[in-house]
């Protein structure tokens, strides 16, 4: 086990939701808060985590070190709860890799495609679940972008739909109580999952981008058969880190669209600076994001009101849905305005910007924060041009309650309706 930290913060006893039956796991956490302050921290079986909710304390989690605590550590842990240990072992091709200078112009380019042939499957007019449609908007992109034109259609798409949507990385923190029955079945239904990747991308036709790249690394490996699962395995790992998010993301941008008629017509002009904020709040007020660092050498922690000695072995996190919406008066309500491009524009009683975001602060900031909301934008532009969306739900749609982490998934059908303007 970890050593304790120094001084002991208070300790709660509400478990996170892969330790113990949690109905709500941000309710949670935000009872632990109130019992206990603005810092704490929870010990369940093997793990330790130190919470902060403090503005310096904040400001201290950003400014980690990566050396020192990981987010990349952190996010490998969660959700190698759910991914086959084989899917991060001997890649060539990591997802760090995915946001070149020039790589978002050609994303941006398979976007149109991609969105050109979800439009040809919607038609005229109908009704369709606005998750669904952005999930299936976000896998066709994904694969188009990194495993070549020829995984974005016919059989060879579908095939790969029914395996990411089981071999969902997301599931980790989305549904963090079924992890326990994923452990229990040896992780079987995403081996296979894995496998089926595997035996669909690895014939797939070279192709100039991305994926190019990816075969590229994988040239040297004279083993036919290991070259292709090589490349395959590579792919799963790109699309499965890479997409986590962003059609959430985009869901409930066009859930809060759909809700603003006003705010429809600004995008429908071709506004692209206001359309990028609405990404940016709707990205905000949908946060779900546990924030971790796993502590990887000794740091001293101050949370403006004590120092902790942090040993190996901890991990110190911040949980936005606990200061997104409540760090500051107002900031519950949706209000695009308040962004200056992708700034936070000053807040009355905010004691620090650092204390709300969509995407992160400074180092930590997501790599994929320029594409995704060029994505969601653009996506966001081409369905509001060509439909006039009626929202079919009777009430906002709520998260699903265990969810820790990432972009909120509604808990229940989100229905939509759409007709050709």
């Amino acid at each position: 086990m970890p050593a304790p930290i120094v001084p002991a913060p208070p300790l709660a006893t509400q478990g996170l939701p892969w330790h113990a039956a949690v109905d709500d796991a941000v309710a949670a956490i935000g009872e632990a808060r109130r019992e206990h302050g603005d810092t704490f921290a929870t010990c369940h079986g093997r793990d330790r985590y130190l919470f902060t909710f403090t503005a310096a304390g904040v400001e201290a989690f950003y400014a980690l070190p990566e050396d020192v605590a990981s987010k990349g550590v952190a996010d490998y842990l969660m959700l190698r709860r759910k991914l086959p240990d084989e899917l991060f072992d001997g890649r060539r091709t990591l997802p760090g890799t995915l946001f070149r200078r020039g790589d978002v112009a050609v994303y941006l380019a398979t976007l149109e495609s991609a969105l050109d042939a979800t439009l040809a499957e919607l038609g005229a007019s109908g009704e369709v679940d606005v998750f669904d449609l952005t999930r299936r908007l976000g896998h066709r992109l994904g694969l188009a972008s990194w495993a070549g034109a020829a995984a974005a259609s016919g059989a060879a798409f579908e095939r790969l739909v029914a395996a990411f949507d089981v071999l969902d990385g997301s599931d980790a923190f989305v549904h963090p109580d079924a992890m326990a029955a994923v452990a229990a079945s040896g992780k079987a239904a995403e081996t296979a999952a894995l496998e089926e990747v595997v035996a669909v991308v690895g014939p797939l036709p070279p192709d100039d981008g991305l994926f190019g790249r990816v075969r590229a690394a994988w040239a040297d490996e004279p083993d036919e058969d290991a070259r292709r699962r090589g490349i395959g395995l590579d792919v799963a790992l790109l699309h499965v880190a890479s997409m986590s998010n962003l059609h959430a993301a985009l869901g409930w941008a066009l859930v809060d669209l759909a809700a603003h008629p006003d705010a429809v017509d600004r995008v429908r002009s071709g506004d692209a600076d206001f359309t990028g904020r609405c990404a940016l709040e709707s990205t905000r007020l949908a946060q779900r994001s546990i924030m971790a660092r796993t502590v990887l050498a000794p740091v001293s922690f101050s949370d403006g009101v004590s120092t902790y000695d942090v040993p190996p072995g901890w991990t110190i996190a911040t949980l936005l849905p606990l200061l997104n919406t409540s760090a500051a008066p107002g900031l519950q309500d949706w209000d695009p305005d308040r962004w200056d491009r992708n700034r936070l524009r000053p807040v009355d009683g905010l004691a620090s910007p650092q204390l709300v975001t969509a995407f992160g602060h400074g180092r930590h900031t997501c790599p994929a924060q320029p594409f995704s909301l060029a994505a969601m934008s653009t996506a966001m532009t081409r369905l509001v041009a060509a439909y006039d969306l009626e929202p079919r739900w009777t009430t906002y749609p709520a998260p699903v309650a265990a969810q820790i982490g990432g972009v909120a998934r509604a808990a229940g059908p989100v229905p939509i309706g759409y007709a050709a303007r």
